[in-house]
């Protein structure tokens, strides 16, 4: 197995039939002008040793380094090891609420951006643990299964968006219903729950719903996000500002916090709640949490090691260019005795 650890280097093999073309054009400008200006029978005279072949050889030793130049910088790393890795850690879901108040740009950018910001910066400070995604408005659907892919996680959290599930509210019973689904792993004795919402238009089953999950050991932390005082919800198309979400009676609507629900949900789980809109905050009491938790072996895993294989493309580039710093345009007089290349 290989990997190409810069392949945006690859772009720079493009130089070679630039430079090939260059080199093509200077000699036919050359021979013009040396024709133009002195007889061949001349030029041989003055240049009696002047070996043409030493001309093409000399660019071909500078295009080789080049390439081995380019292939050093790309730095293919091959897959030769096989390390056995041992993780210890909590399972964590991260239940992320894309209903359409989450557009409220009470908090910068708006609420669902600085969702999703926290949780990367959550995922940027886990070690060993495990990770999964739910994204929930009116309905719950899996994002990421339980993975310790940090990366994939990321990647999946950036394509959260608030037009991903159609019918809008925030039926939280069925996030942490789905929730429930993650743990699978009965050996597991921490199972938990990061809920990251504004906690506006949650089912009245939400309640009920943190009770089931408490009773099944999940541990539920609410990370509140937007401000008690709220925004409105803007309608953009392509950016743009259109105008701003409204009800029956055309008043236009504006969208609060409800920090009581999400207080009830972690209380009922015998979890915490926190305010969600300071993320150095919300990042250390996540540590503070999981330091406290007993964490669990998983089962061992193998990954590739992939090694650097940069070095010696690096060396035969710069030896290469040695010999051809040292490679003159006359010729060699033994080579001319043996005449390999049949040169006159």
């Amino acid at each position: 197995m290989y990997l190409l650890d810069e392949p945006t280097y690859t772009y720079l093999f493009f130089l070679i039939p630039v430079l090939l073309g260059l080199f093509l054009w200077i000699l036919k400008w050359k021979s013009k002008t040396q024709k133009r200006l002195i007889s061949s029978k001349m030029i041989n005279s003055l240049s009696p040793n002047r070996s043409r072949f030493k001309i093409f050889f000399k660019f071909l030793l500078l295009i080789l380094s080049l390439s081995f130049l380019i292939i050093g910088l790309i730095n293919p790393k091959i897959g030769t090891e096989l390390e056995t890795v041992k993780r210890e850690g909590v399972d964590i879901v991260f239940a992320i609420d894309v209903s359409k108040s989450m557009l409220a740009e009470d908090i910068a950018p708006n609420r669902i951006e600085k969702a999703k910001r926290l949780v990367s910066a959550i995922i940027n400070n886990l070690v060993g643990d495990r990770i999964g995604i739910i994204a929930y408005a009116n309905q719950a659907i899996p994002q990421l299964p339980i993975t310790t892919d940090f990366n994939a996680g990321k990647m999946f959290l950036q394509s959260l968006n608030t037009d991903m599930i159609s019918s809008q509210g925030t039926a939280l019973n069925s996030a942490l219903d789905l929730s429930e689904t993650y743990f699978n792993d009965e050996d597991q004795t921490n199972r938990v729950v990061f809920l990251i919402s504004d906690g506006e238009d949650h089912s009245d089953e939400a309640e009920s719903a943190s009770i089931r999950a408490a009773a099944n050991g999940i541990k539920i932390f609410t990370f509140g996000i937007g401000t008690e005082s709220g925004g409105p919800i803007p309608i953009k198309r392509n950016g743009v500002l259109e105008s701003y979400k409204k009800d029956e009676n055309e008043e236009v609507v504006i969208t609060k916090r409800n920090t009581e629900i999400l207080k009830l949900i972690s209380e009922n789980t015998n979890g915490e709640y926190i305010d969600g809109n300071n993320t150095k905050e919300v990042v250390d009491f996540v540590s503070e949490i999981l330091k406290n938790l007993e964490k669990k072996e998983f089962e061992a895993k193998k990954f590739v090691s992939y090694k650097d294989q940069f070095q010696p493309f690096i060396f035969i580039s710069f030896i290469l260019l040695l010999i051809e710093l040292f490679v003159f345009e006359t010729e060699t007089q033994w080579l001319k005795k043996l005449n390999l290349f049949n040169e006159k």
